[in-house]
């Protein structure tokens, strides 16, 4: 699974780097059309992950994840073919779809699989994956150096094939005995299930009526901003609010990646468990307040000044990266009840998805408009936040009775 992890990523670090000048200069999309089918996307990736958790109470996974990555061949190599702009929306919009429903199904696999251990393998997981994105990305670098319409229809051809691979492998991946839907029927008519019995019983009429879980999730959309501030804060406020020079740009992304495949593991080896997850969280407001300081104090020095605090920034968006990577699937996990799992972790994949797309319009709409006091703002909003988050799950697990039951040996 972490090969086919890698090699799905790799695949989206090339479409990631080439996508917009693809639909810009080949299909020839204005920027309002473009931020359309970027906007649709987004919507319709906020669905993917619920609808992939439904399905997996009732299904088995790896046919799913099966079933996503061929919806994905499919409908990015329909792409070479279409220039309406209406049947290029749906064909985006179904592309992401499938990519939303695949991560949840992949990290629920990975759940089943490790058991407890799921930080460790978590952490393998995001070093793989951002080692196989950076390798896609720096793919993508010679097609785009050619340039030509040719070129471009290759580097999609290079996603499209990452998705048939993954499919193939995943083929080849046995999934966990006990984990079926035979076997969540089976624990549904067994004894109570520990976490099912919590808040007011409503854990056990599912993640939409689970008002505690769903405040969980709510609370998981701003501890995912690193995301945005990395992506896009951090490049446009050098660029339109500071002296640093523009090569400094790809310096983020080399930082964060290797800052991730060097630090991941050892990381998730110092927080393990739920309680312990909870304290990331507090962390990551913290981490993330010090990195929008950074950004705020950027415009007000001289080139080399202000380049040493975006990098600073950087460093720190990608240390609350780490704490966020341990503490949210951790808690998604230990906070759901087990017998409905599948159905909560899908809901609870709807906060990464949310926040790509309310993120950038946060930031660009809000945060940058207000300057470096905007920045601070915001800084102090994710920590305050990160706090509440903390003690609310704290207190979801002493009400559930501590951590969730050990995995059954043969996972």
């Amino acid at each position: 699974m972490l090969l086919t992890q890698a090699l799905d990523r790799a695949g989206t670090g090339v479409w990631a780097a080439s996508s917009v000048l693809y639909f810009t200069f080949v299909v020839g999309l204005d920027a309002g059309r473009l931020g359309l089918l970027l906007g649709a996307a987004g919507v319709a990736g906020i669905a993917g992950s619920p609808l992939a958790g439904h399905l997996a109470d009732r299904f088995p996974v790896r046919t799913l994840l099966i079933g996503c990555h061929l919806i994905r061949l499919g409908a990015l190599s329909a792409l070479l073919a279409v220039t309406d702009f209406r049947v290029l929306l749906l064909l985006f919009a179904v592309t992401h779809l499938g990519d939303r429903g695949a991560k949840t199904l992949e990290m629920l696999f990975a759940t089943r699989v490790a058991g407890e251990r799921r930080a460790t393998y978590q952490a393998l997981s995001r070093s793989s994956a951002n080692a196989g994105y950076a390798l896609g990305a720096g793919l993508a670098a010679i097609g785009l150096a050619v340039g030509t319409r040719g070129a471009y229809q290759v580097l999609i051809l290079a996603n499209a094939l990452s998705f048939l691979v993954a499919a193939a492998l995943v083929w080849r991946t046995r999934e966990p005995r006990g984990h079926g839907p035979v076997a969540a029927a089976r624990s549904e008519g067994g004894g109570p299930d520990p976490v099912a019995a919590g808040e007011a019983g409503s854990a056990g009429r599912g993640p939409w009526r689970d008002r505690g879980y769903l405040r969980f999730v709510l609370l998981d959309i701003p501890m995912n901003l690193d995301d945005s501030i990395l992506g896009v804060g951090l490049p446009l406020w050098l660029v339109a609010h500071t002296t640093a020079p523009h090569a400094l740009i790809p310096a983020f992304l080399v930082i964060n990646t290797v800052l991730v495949v060097v630090l991941q593991l050892r990381v998730s080896a110092r927080v393990e468990g739920p309680r312990r997850a909870a304290d990331a969280v507090a962390l990551y407001g913290l981490m993330t307040l010090a990195c929008c300081a950074f950004l705020a104090a950027a415009p007000g020095g001289g080139v080399l000044a202000a380049s040493a605090a975006l990098l600073a920034a950087a460093v720190l968006a990608t240390a609350a990266e780490l704490m966020r990577s341990v503490s949210s699937w951790e808690l998604a996990v230990s906070l759901a009840p087990q017998r409905a799992r599948a159905s909560y972790l899908g809901v609870a994949g709807m906060a990464q998805s949310v926040q790509k797309s309310a993120g950038p319009l946060l930031l660009t709409g809000a945060v940058m408009v207000a300057g470096p006091a905007g920045w601070l703002a915001l800084g102090a909003g994710v920590a305050g936040l990160s706090l509440v988050q903390r003690r609310a799950s704290l207190r979801r697990l002493d009400l559930l009775g501590g951590t969730p039951a050990p995995a059954p040996a043969s996972a």
